[in-house]
């Protein structure tokens, strides 16, 4: 005899008298069937296509699982196999009510020519798009929608309540309460015996000869209700069983004292406390994997008069990973929002097991959505940089970047283990773009949903602990980019309080408006004026400053943290707001309070008046000038002054301007060199790569040596002149889509770039200028606002800068023809070409110096060096290496270096990677004057490991660095 046992949990509320998906016959056969309607609701599911208009423009994307399918996502005999082109026979008709139709003539074997006899067809697999496949119609969860197929022989199935057409079907929504009753029917695909119960009491006699039963059921009892639905056709007996919950009123009572919202561990490991902030709902359930994802009664929360509700969980083992949710009303299932780990059921099998090895999986067939995780006794990292003293706030120099497109495998190890090239550069902190839990893995992070946990796709809490705790002990300061300006439609906080109508928050949100409050909003607008926002940002602050020990914020769309209502008027927006001002004075001090010195920085652009108000209560304020920086460089004087870079020349008392060429969000400054560079002269074509990078260098030094904290973004060190809005795939020349919809996508990753001696000088010029900023010596000279005069309109450009222990004159020659122009000199006396390791005479007159179109130069008024930096930090000359050689090349493992010493003196012979990355230390000691030779083997220096590809060798000895390219084979 077989039986047919179905489990099905209902969560969900919804209209019973609607599904998502209805067919005809009932009971299609994978024989037998010879022309079958299916409706689709776009009301239902997850709406793709409600309210789409085109009623000509809605196909169907149609195939079947069988007996050889591999998995649920196997599709088999794809009728129509273009997803994003119109194709007439797929086109589906208009019912009208947002509901579509689509007919199989001839029988399922016909219309997907499957002549195999012995596969069986299980299920047809279906979605609904419009023709350009922008709008596709799902299973609210984002799944395929599936109907069953059946043999030709008894079936029996519970049809109402109705199901979602999932893979395993589970029923659509169903919240009952004590006292209401429930539509119950049950089908047979042929004539037999029929009978209902529920809680094995019987709602029908056994009716004899019938395919069809229906009851009103009456609900008078809390707790786990089973339906059950009998069928026998005299040769098989069949049942078909339902569960679900009903739940009884909350008990109440406060939450215990010294609990917080989120989870709550407890000593010995083996308890927790859950504590969920969801004022005005009735009921909460925890369901997960201690109670099997089921809802029970000894699951449900307490509610306490202060809105939220809690839930001490017991028998726990330590160190074990726990999936939960919460249910809300018996209508919303939502993961925790306070929650360090999430599980992602379409982003985590994207991720590999070398970034975050032993993931836990994902609990498939028992719930859906994003699930979060608590852990008892989970591993600890032991900080090793006790105490770290944070970079003087008007000194910074700013590394932005986004993992994704700096490094070939984009996790926190990797990061890690490139600090060297950093620190090498002068950076003093690192910003990374938002790495807190974010829609989907390839993304720019300004889509969060969870903001306590790092997302999983850059590698594991502890990972990230590594890595802000080795940039402490290289002297870098560690700052996130986080966006809570705004949340997306996965954030637990926006679906559980979520008007589904207007498709906007509801008006009983405790965190979000529910329309922005400001132009250029994405995502949900929260509302930082009200308490639950302002209590949840602090636990924000207070997460990622203490359990990271991160040492800052960069606030994305600070200007929008605001309720003044303007949701058009750019200008207005930007206009003095005393309100939004006093929030930023509120959140600046909560970070002041838990970690003293910990930087505030805002991306504003708001009124002159407004930043130095802020400036002045400390926080630093971005300084885009980008557009101004670009038009120096390519040669366009007209509109190239830059002044705007200096704090004191837009009339602030503070150097807390972060002046920036380049960030994230702005085009590269040498794609524009290369593409739209001045070209009028035919003698200096700034097209040509050789002068676009050196006009580079000349905007930098300008940049570099101005007072004030810097931010370079990623690789802009190296000339990167991929654009902004370039196309993964679309061509491997630096060119742009002609639309901007590529602008957040993946981008080359370049470090290819150090191998080309044009692009290296760039980076070398960068180095050589911030090694003058980070001298303490210097600290004067770039961090106070007086000592400053400039001349940055028109092509000859002039910045002075000067303290007691350091002056700097900068010219240049933005122009494409030569041009001359007096310099004063702020002393007389001799002074010093940093970069070029020349002299000039001052006389303390005006003096007329001439310049070759994009020729520039620093002088100082001391002898410093020519300040490159090694692997030390320490001020070196860097060299070609002609006399640095290595045999063979390429290698497989022995080496022979061979190299000449013109003094004795320390030597390091150092094996690193392309990016900087040390691999072994391969000599150090004493050598003498003269030649030697150095013997090794890739396998004794640990390198045995390293994949094939291109090494560095460098020598480093009495103040010289050279190197050669080594060729690793296997």
């Amino acid at each position: 005899m077989r039986a047919l046992l179905l489990l099905f949990v209902l969560c969900l509320t919804s209209d019973v008298k609607a599904q998502l998906l209805t067919w005809s016959p009932d009971f299609i056969r994978d024989t037998g069937t010879s022309a079958i309607e299916i409706i689709a609701d776009a009301r239902r599911g997850n709406k793709g296509l409600q309210g789409y208009s085109n009623l000509t423009d809605v196909y169907v994307h149609i195939g079947v699982i069988t007996s050889l399918s591999s998995s649920q996502t196997d599709w088999k005999y794809v009728k129509f196999s273009s997803f994003s082109t119109p194709n007439a026979p797929a086109r589906c008709s208009s019912l009208g009510d947002d509901r579509w139709k689509f007919d199989i003539p001839g029988g399922l074997r016909t219309f997907f020519n499957i002549t195999n006899a012995g596969e069986r067809i299980l299920r047809i697999a279906i979605l609904l798009r419009n023709g350009a496949g922008t709008q596709v119609l799902r299973n609210a969860d984002g799944s395929d929608m599936y109907i069953p197929v059946y043999d030709n022989g008894y079936a029996v199935r519970i049809e109402k309540p109705f199901r979602q057409p999932l893979y395993l079907p589970k029923p659509e929504t169903l919240n009952p309460k004590i006292g209401d009753s429930i539509d119950l029917q049950v089908k047979a695909s042929m004539l037999g015996r029929l009978q209902l119960s529920l809680n094995g009491v019987a709602l029908t006699p056994s009716m004899p000869n019938t395919q069809t039963l229906s009851v009103k059921a009456g609900i008078n009892t809390s707790g786990l209700q089973t339906v059950v639905a009998s069928g026998d056709n005299g040769t098989i007996t069949l049942r078909d069983t339902l569960t679900f919950f009903v739940a009884s009123a909350a008990p109440e009572g406060p939450v215990p004292a010294g609990l917080r919202n989120g989870i709550n561990y407890e000593p010995g490991d083996t308890a927790v406390t859950l504590v969920l902030f969801a004022p005005g709902k009735s009921s909460v359930h925890v369901i997960g994997d201690f109670n099997d994802w089921t809802q029970r009664t000894e699951f449900q929360m307490t509610k306490a008069p202060d809105g939220r509700h809690w839930l001490r969980i017991r028998g726990l083992t330590p160190g074990t990973e726990y999936g939960y949710q919460y249910l809300v009303d018996g209508s919303i299932k939502v993961a925790d929002y306070m929650t360090e780990k999430v599980l992602d059921p379409w982003n985590d099998p994207f991720i590999p097991s070398s970034t975050y090895p032993g993931l836990k999986p994902y609990p498939t067939g028992k719930t859906t959505g994003i699930v979060s995780v608590l852990q008892t006794a989970k591993p600890a990292y032991t900080w090793k940089t006790a105490a770290f003293s944070r970079p003087d706030k008007r000194n910074l120099v700013i590394y932005e970047l986004l993992l994704r497109d700096f490094l070939g495998a984009p996790n926190w190890r990797t990061l890690t283990d490139t600090l060297s090239y950093l620190k090498r550069l002068g950076v003093n902190v690192i910003q990374l773009m938002p790495v807190n839990e974010f829609e989907g893995n390839n993304s720019w992070g300004y889509n969060p949903a969870f903001y306590f946990a790092p997302d999983k796709y850059y590698g594991t809490e502890n990972e990230f602990r590594r890595f802000v705790d080795s940039c402490h002990a290289s002297g870098m300061a560690v700052v996130l980019d986080i966006a809570l300006n705004h949340s997306f439609g996965s954030s637990p906080m926006v679906q559980m309080y979520w008007n589904a109508a207007a498709g906007k928050p509801a008006t009983d949100n405790p965190w979000f408006n529910q329309d922005a409050k400001h132009p250029f909003n994405v995502g949900y607008d929260f509302n930082h004026e009200s308490q639950a926002t302002k209590d949840f940002t602090d636990r924000v602050i207070e997460h990622w400053l203490t359990n990271y020990r991160i040492d800052g914020f960069r606030w994305d769309l600070s200007k929008g943290f605001t309720q003044v209502n303007n949701p058009t008027n750019v200008g207005a927006w930007g206009a003095y707001d005393a309100s939004r001002v006093a929030i930023w004075k509120r959140i600046n001090d909560k970070m002041q309070s838990v970690s003293a010195g910990s930087y505030c920085i805002l991306e504003h652009f708001a009124a002159n008046t407004e930043e130095i108000e802020l400036a002045s209560q400390g926080m630093l304020l971005w300084g885009n000038m980008n557009h101004n920086f670009n038009e120096a460089a390519m040669g366009f004087v007209s509109s190239s002054n830059f002044e705007g870079s200096l704090a004191s020349a837009r009339g602030w008392n503070q150097p807390h301007l972060i002046a920036y060429q380049e960030s994230h969000d702005e085009e590269r400054l040498m794609y524009k060199n290369l593409t739209f560079g001045n070209n009028t002269s035919t003698s200096h074509n700034v097209r040509s790569l050789p002068v676009a990078l050196e006009r580079n260098a000349m905007a930098t030094a300008f940049w570099a040596m101005m007072p004030g904290p810097k931010m370079l973004w990623q690789f802009g060190e190296l000339g990167y002149d991929f654009s902004i809005t370039f196309c993964p795939g679309s061509n491997s020349v630096p060119q742009p889509y002609p639309d901007m919809q590529c602008r957040t996508d993946m981008k080359p990753v370049r470090w290819d770039y150090r191998n080309d001696p044009a692009r290296y000088k760039l980076y070398q010029v960068y180095a050589a200028l911030l090694a003058l900023r980070k001298d303490p010596r210097f600290l004067p000279t770039f961090t106070t606002n007086t000592g400053v005069e400039h001349r940055l309109a028109g092509a000859y450009k002039t910045l002075k800068v000067w303290s007691d222990s350091l002056r700097v004159v900068v010219i240049g020659n933005f122009g494409v023809v030569p041009t001359g122009d007096t310099v004063r000199f702020p002393k007389a006396g001799t002074w010093y070409d940093y970069l070029n390791r020349t002299t000039i005479a001052a006389t303390g007159l005006p003096q007329t110096i001439s310049l070759m179109p994009g020729e520039y130069k620093v002088f100082i008024d001391r002898e410093v060096g020519h300040a490159l930096v090694t692997s030390d930090d320490m001020p070196v000359m860097l060299e070609a290496g002609s006399n640095l050689q290595v045999f063979p090349n390429p290698a497989s493992d022995k080496l022979q270096i061979e190299y000449e010493l013109s003094a004795s003196g320390p030597v390091r012979l150092n094996l690193i990677t392309m990016d900087g990355r040390l691999v072994s230390t391969m000599f150090s000691g004493m050598r003498a004057r003269g030649k030697h030779v150095f013997q090794a083997s890739l396998t004794g220096l640990g390198a045995g490991h390293l994949p094939a590809g291109r090494y560095l060798v460098v020598l480093e000895s009495g103040g010289m660095r050279r190197q050669t390219s080594l060729v690793i084979t296997r």
